[in-house]
């Protein structure tokens, strides 16, 4: 069984899951639609234009965070033989939260009122947010962690 944990040990592999990462990212805030969109693609803007850079650094920041609570989820599903996307959907409530309980935290210990208030426009919505994201999340863990 593969870990994501000990993937992103080697650094060049880390950085491939990281662009990765933020390729999700972009996937999923350029697939909103609607008013709902409209906030998501504003507060990512706003995040961007913050600090250039700042979601991939972001990203490689709390991928230790993230991998850590992904992995028993993965491990489940490689343990299942269900396929990912299919394992990840049927569960998309309990992996959101285990990635949302890494930023919550970020965001209680953030000194940056700006960030804070994007973050916290968003978070009512995260776990749909987040749940949509599954089969390209199942993806990347296939892709990186098999």
């Amino acid at each position: 069984m593969g870990s994501l944990l000990q993937v992103i040990e080697d650094r060049e592999r880390r950085r491939a899951v990281v662009d990765d990462c933020v390729g999700l990212i972009e996937a999923e805030v350029a697939s909103k639609r609607g008013v709902t969109g409209m906030a998501v693609k504003a507060a990512y803007k706003t995040v961007k234009k913050f600090r250039p850079g700042m979601v991939p650094m972001a990203m490689d920041h709390m991928l230790p965070d993230f991998a850590r609570q992904v992995d028993p989820l993965w491990e489940r599903c490689q343990a299942s033989g269900e396929d990912p996307r299919a394992w990840f959907v049927a569960r998309k409530v309990e992996v959101a939260n285990a990635l949302l309980a890494v930023t919550d935290a970020r965001r209680d210990k953030s000194p940056n009122k700006v960030l804070v208030k994007a973050y916290n426009s968003l978070r009512p919505k995260a776990v749909d947010h987040i749940g949509e994201a599954m089969p390209r999340l199942a993806d990347l863990l296939v892709k990186h962690a098999s």
